[in-house]
């Protein structure tokens, strides 16, 4: 099982103190210790952040072998002639190291805001997504486009570059909704939910893996990854403040209502790997682990000491 880590862009700004220094050298310290990817979230006004591919293009220029990705970006808040753009002279400066994680947006007042700033209807969120992604990779190819469907047109376009990768980048989709598990199997190169437990992911799993053989794929060629928030210390009672905390002045909900759909681990060394294993039992071959709190250096350093060797991740 493969291992990455988040990167805090969002909690730099929360923190009032967004510099983007630390941050890159933590993608440092991170590729240094051996973990195979460097992730970043995304969103324009509903939690305020760092743009993640601009962001990406300054970690893959401090970087040489680690994965890069969103975790996860919103298609349907950009135009998909320029998310294609952008995303492919990234995949260039990163060498082909890129994976576009992506996701369909969950429904609360913020994102719903953050739509109509941008001027898309959030009722037209799944389609729009699925529109754009499908325009990239056509624009991805190795032909000239033409291209009309219900929110976009476009008339012989040609791209350049090319992205590094030929067709573009993975596309890995994020969620666990009805579109999120039909669009992983049928369409995507992975797909990349928040499972709260080991069971809820073996059963998405076997749902993309059934829809991917019904449309005809392999099943083997979809990437199952998971996105998760851990907080490591042998106090457990300290730990699970300090979960409780950063899951509720990051999201401003009580932390039972995250926790119920959202994977999130607080506790010893000892019982993240196993929690961590049942998810590889389950399917699960790349985790992205978010850490609790403020202190991410030390949290990486013990990650990197006590899951990289012991659940299969690092270089």
């Amino acid at each position: 099982m493969k291992l990455g880590i988040l990167l805090p862009t969002r909690e730099a700004v929360m923190s009032g103190r967004p510099e983007a220094a630390p941050l890159l050298e933590l993608a440092e310290r991170a590729e240094a210790a051996g973990f195979d990817s460097l992730w970043v979230g995304d969103s324009i006004v509903a939690r305020p952040r760092f743009e993640p591919l601009n962001f990406l293009a300054a970690v893959a220029a401090r970087t040489r072998r680690v994965t890069l990705g969103t975790a996860v970006l919103l298609p349907a808040l950009r135009h998909p002639l320029v998310l294609a753009h952008v995303v492919a002279t990234l995949d260039r400066l990163a060498e082909g190291r890129l994976v576009l994680g992506v996701g369909i947006a969950t429904d609360n007042p913020s994102v719903r805001n953050e739509f109509g700033a941008v001027g898309a209807p959030f009722s037209q969120r799944v389609g729009r997504c699925l529109e754009t992604l499908r325009i990239c990779r056509l624009l991805w190819g190795p032909e000239r486009a033409s291209f009309k469907g219900r929110y976009w047109t476009l008339e012989d376009v040609e791209l350049l570059p090319k992205p590094a990768r030929p067709g573009g980048p993975p596309i890995w989709m994020g969620g666990s909704g009805e579109t999120a598990l039909r669009s992983a199997g049928m369409l995507f190169d992975g797909w990349f939910p928040i499972s709260p437990t080991a069971e809820d992911f073996r059963k998405g799993w076997e749902r993309v893996q059934a829809d991917a053989r019904a449309a005809g794929r392999d099943a083997a060629a979809i990437t199952p990854a998971l996105y998760a928030t851990i907080r490591l210390d042998a106090n457990v009672d300290a730990a699970r403040q300090i979960m409780r905390r950063f899951i509720e002045d990051y999201y401003m909900v009580p932390y039972e209502r995250i926790a119920a759909r959202q994977g999130c681990y607080a506790g010893s060394l000892e019982g993240c790997v196993e929690w961590l294993a049942g998810f590889r039992g389950a399917g699960a071959r790349h985790v992205v682990l978010r850490f609790a709190g403020s202190d991410h250096l030390a949290q990486l350093d013990c990650a990197a000491s006590g899951l990289l060797p012991r659940l299969g991740g690092g270089a």
